[in-house]
């Protein structure tokens, strides 16, 4: 093989919450990604408890996909989309996520999964990105509670059976392993002064876990096609030398994060992560039959987001800088992003041979991406050409993994191929599409879409499958 296998999925990925808007319609109730204010510029948002009419929340309008999701994917089509990555609103479904289903909800994804088929757009959908049903974390707590498995699999099997002919891939959590990073914003966990940061976030991720390999069960008896995944932030690690105790770090760095991994791609806790659970003080609660669930839910394929490497050391002194919710010491091979994120294309081919040696399951990149601030011009052009560069480099480090390497890749969606809200910020300055969509971190503009220079880049890009770059 010398390319891109001939059914490779090109495409692209958004987040419910981050691009809907609509917080409010159509029998939707409110979820844990609603209460999160717009930080200030390049900082973190604030969880409120409820919506408080002084503060901002950029998820309520997003970028109005709700209403305008028929112009969006005629702009994917444009671009030549095989597959389209986005996720399902569990309050959209079950408003307070108990009772329901809520049919308007159902109806809007019936809507949109058949605009994506109708252009033969596959849809990928993650089943909880980012964000929970509000109602949950004000009465059991979120994911501390391991009630949360049971409404969890009654919105799978809603979803499920109610879109079997019209959704084939599906990911349980998204960047599951980020609840030890950001728990309020990755899982609505908030944390008391109380309690134990590292006893509430890893029996969350144990109900988490149980969620899953419930869900991947259910899901192939409803449909044995499902192919039904994980999906993980991978940060790649270096150690900032060859004394050995850095490389001790690296290793226990990444160890931390192949926790999860392990966990939902071979059923099992291996004794390292019992060994590192004692660690930190950390007694999970199981039931008897836990085990045999893990094992019986490992996942078909992994689908993991790659941004950025990180540098670990054992310098006390060392300086520490931000990138993707992970601090890591500053690498002065790599340049950086406007955030402050390293761009390393080698460490995306490093994660798909770690991974892959690893585990010998399909992968699917489903997120990566450069965020940038981009300028609008007066002709209605945005000449984003360092996101072509970013795209370029990252895209040839894919196609060596995938043909030298031998890594078996189901597709690439670039995250955010729509300009959307950041995750970690609630920005809209903070861009990453193909498409500019006119609104500010304010929530002011039109909100209408603009066709970038990276949007015809990557239409050749899919068209030649990966070819001409």
């Amino acid at each position: 093989m010398n390319s891109f296998p001939e059914n490779f999925l090109w495409g692209g990925a958004v987040a419910a919450n981050q691009c809907e808007g609509g917080f409010n319609l159509d029998g939707k109730g409110l979820s844990t990604a609603d209460v999160l204010t717009a930080g200030a510029p390049g900082k973190a948002r604030e969880y409120t408890n409820g919506i408080l009419p002084e503060k901002f929340y950029p998820s309520h309008n997003a970028i109005d996909f709700y209403h305008r999701y028929k112009e969006d994917i005629a702009l994917f089509a444009e671009m030549g989309f095989k597959c389209f990555r986005t996720s399902i609103n569990w309050s959209r479904i079950f408003p307070d996520g108990e009772n329901g289903p809520n049919l308007k909800g159902l109806d809007f994804y019936d809507r949109l999964f058949d605009e994506l088929i109708k252009y033969s757009i596959e849809p990928v959908i993650t089943i909880s990105h980012y964000e929970t049903p509000f109602v949950l974390w004000k009465k059991y707590g979120s994911w501390k509670n391991r009630k949360l498995i049971d409404f969890y699999l009654r919105y799978c099997e809603t979803i499920f059976t109610r879109y079997t002919q019209k959704v084939k891939y599906w990911m349980t959590f998204n960047e599951i392993n980020v609840i030890t990073l950001n728990p309020v914003m990755s899982a609505g966990l908030k944390i008391e002064p109380q309690e134990d940061f590292n006893q509430v976030v890893y029996q969350a991720a144990h109900h988490q876990f149980l969620a899953s390999a419930r869900a991947v069960k259910l899901g192939h008896d409803i449909n044995p096609d499902f192919k039904i995944g994980m999906m993980m932030l991978y940060p790649t690690f270096y150690a900032e030398t060859c004394k050995p105790e850095d490389q001790l770090a690296a290793m226990q760095s990444i160890d931390s994060h192949y926790y999860f991994s392990d966990v939902q791609v071979r059923g099992v806790y291996s004794q390292k992560a019992l060994n590192f659970l004692q660690s930190k003080g950390v007694s999970l609660i199981t039931e008897p039959d836990d085990d045999h669930e893990l094992l019986q839910g490992k996942v078909d394929f992994i689908g993991f987001s790659y941004y950025n490497s990180n540098v670990a050391t054992t310098r006390p002194e060392a300086a520490f800088t931000g990138g993707n919710m992970l601090n890591a010491v500053k690498n002065p091979f790599l340049k950086e992003s406007d955030w402050g994120w390293s761009v390393d294309p080698i460490g995306l081919r490093i994660a798909l041979n770690n991974l892959y040696d690893r585990y010998s399951i399909p992968l699917f990149i489903v997120e990566n991406g450069l965020g940038a601030v981009d300028h609008l011009q007066a002709d209605g052009t945005i000449h984003d050409h360092y996101r072509i560069d970013y795209l370029r480099r990252h895209i040839q480090v894919i196609k060596q993994s995938v043909v030298e390497d031998g890594v078996e890749l189901i597709g690439y969606t670039p995250w955010g191929c729509i300009d959307l809200v950041s995750a970690g910020t609630g920005e809209m300055n903070k861009r990453y599409g193909f498409i500019y969509v006119d609104r500010d971190n304010q929530g002011n503009g039109s909100l209408n879409r603009y066709r970038k220079d990276s949007f015809y880049w990557y239409q050749r890009c899919i068209s030649s499958n990966g070819e001409v770059i």
